[in-house]
């Protein structure tokens, strides 16, 4: 896979949101019958706590290297061509703003699914991305991260017990 079927970004949302569009676009290719996407936007609620926006701080450089070497190891999984584009979002989000868009085009769609499931989880798990939740009552915390994933998720799960806040992995 050359550079070329790689494209990678950090959009600071000060100067405009992220674009499906633009993702589509890139991966759009006559070689390519599957094409799986994956789009991630701010939710109202977290852990059981009404949420007002989230703000998001990366270490661009490292980021962008990283979403490479993530598709490297996604064009590895798929075993075949593939166009992928990663683009995440950088500074304050309100509920709804896209945080984060990734599209994968291959000649199959069982390869696009897969693509884009390993590149979204792998910027969720590895990249470094700092997350801070904005809450109604005034308070704000960073995101504890995937790191502590099990601890997270059952964290999520007491929550929708007691608040009925089902939205599936919590950051």
């Amino acid at each position: 896979m050359s550079v070329t079927d790689i494209y990678t970004a950090v959009v600071d949302i000060s100067h405009g949101p992220l674009d499906p569009t633009a993702a589509l676009d890139f991966v759009s290719d006559p070689r390519f019958g599957g094409i799986a996407t994956f789009i991630g936007r701010v939710r109202q609620h977290n852990l059981g706590r009404a949420v007002t926006g989230v703000s998001y701080d990366l270490f661009e450089p490292l980021a962008l290297r990283m979403f490479q070497d993530i598709g490297e190891r996604a064009r590895a999984e798929v075993g075949g061509p593939l166009k992928l584009y990663i683009a995440h979002a950088k500074g304050d989000l309100r509920i709804g703003d896209l945080a984060v868009v990734v599209a994968a085009a291959t000649p199959h769609r069982d390869e696009a699914f897969r693509a884009c499931r390993l590149a979204i989880e792998a910027v969720k798990h590895e990249a470094p991305i700092w997350k801070k939740e904005h809450y109604v009552d005034g308070d704000s915390a960073w995101s504890e991260g995937c790191s502590l994933c099990e601890e997270h998720r059952e964290a999520e799960r007491q929550a929708v017990k007691q608040h009925g806040d089902a939205h599936g992995h919590g950051h």
